[in-house]
């Protein structure tokens, strides 16, 4: 079987290691591509895995709709040179539009019900979308998605980043941090040059809790780009992590994750590391799930989140019981089951 398997953004090439792994330990023949954003070359560097590099990302939005037509183009000329089974991505813009144009079935992982434009762009093209069962199917069918396409299950993606993780205790010693207090604290900015999130790459909700929070525990900031380390750079106590770093095992480590992202914030919650979610959108749904599980606290108000925070730091909570399915089988199985049944 010949797989097409494209990455994206950053998270999804944690999200897809065990996936390529696995299928190439099958004898598949797995094609990863990769566009120029963040950290995803330099992840997919330390992960092994061998790709192509095409497109990158834009900033505004006339340079987001021109590289991503410029992606399209390059990647429908690559593709199109050979006989794929099937195509793989997360919430990637041009696969399923590739995919659809070419006649081949395709596999979409989604967790975002607010990306209205992406979504819009592409569920209706969609053979299978596998989905977090707390995203409201009616918000997907609205954008597009056909009812029948949808595979649910119970849980969020970043359960896939856990598959084979092995926690390093030693993460802070290994990367040479210089801690001079007691407790530490991880923390993520906005993705602030995500189509869904209009903000300023130059500015950060985290500011104003770092201004609080430095006086009682060790900053780390894990920035997104340049931009945002530059925010944070000089300040007493507030270390600026530079990726790829792994940063599963310094999740874990830390005594606290405040997060105005996503990804982290769950992975948080998963490991059971106490996080707070100040993400400057709208709740989604999934946050809302470990929100509801009592493995994460969601606020944008300062006061509460440096109450929370102190707290937590004071007080951890205690391991709660999490059960979900197994998203990396449900994906296998229906990744050979789609290609299997377009031969028919």
């Amino acid at each position: 079987m010949k797989i097409w398997i494209d990455i994206s953004n950053s998270p999804h090439v944690r999200f897809f290691n065990d996936i390529i792994k696995y299928f190439k330990s099958e004898g598949e023949d797995v094609l990863v591509t990769g566009r120029k954003f963040g950290d995803i070359h330099k992840l997919m560097d330390m992960y092994n895995i061998d790709f192509v590099s095409v497109g990158k990302h834009g900033v505004t939005l006339e340079e987001k709709l021109e590289t991503s037509a410029n992606r399209v183009v390059e990647l429908a000329d690559l593709i199109s040179s050979e006989k794929f089974d099937i195509g793989l991505s997360k919430h990637s813009i041009e696969l399923p539009r590739i995919t659809f144009g070419l006649g081949i079935p395709s596999l979409y992982v989604l967790d975002n019900e607010h990306a209205s434009a992406a979504n819009r762009l592409t569920l209706p093209l969609c053979d299978r979308i596998v989905v977090p069962n707390i995203i409201d199917t009616w918000k997907l069918i609205q954008y597009g998605a056909n009812p029948n396409n949808i595979i649910p299950y119970n849980g969020t993606s970043e359960l896939m980043h856990f598959n084979n993780f092995n926690y390093n205790d030693n993460i802070f010693d290994d990367l040479g941090l210089d801690l001079p207090l007691s407790k530490t604290i991880l923390m993520r900015p906005e993705p602030s040059l995500a189509s869904y999130l209009n903000t300023d790459c130059r500015k950060s909700v985290l500011s104003p809790v770092v201004d609080v929070l430095k006086e009682y525990a060790n900053i780390l900031i894990l920035p997104r780009f340049k931009e945002q380390a530059e925010i944070f750079e000089g300040i007493k106590n507030v270390t600026i992590l530079e990726p790829p770093v792994d940063t599963s095992s310094i999740i874990k480590k830390a005594d606290l994750v405040i997060g105005a992202g996503g990804t982290m914030n769950r992975e948080a919650a998963i490991l059971q590391t106490p996080v707070i979610s100040c993400y400057p959108g709208d709740t989604l749904s999934v946050d809302q799930f470990y929100v509801n599980q009592g493995l994460m606290s969601r606020t944008t108000d300062l006061d509460e989140i440096i109450k929370i925070a102190l707290s937590f730091i004071v007080n951890p909570h205690k391991p709660i019981s999490l059960k979900t399915d197994n998203l990396f089988d449900i994906i296998v199985e229906n990744t050979y089951d789609l290609a299997n049944n377009s031969k028919k």
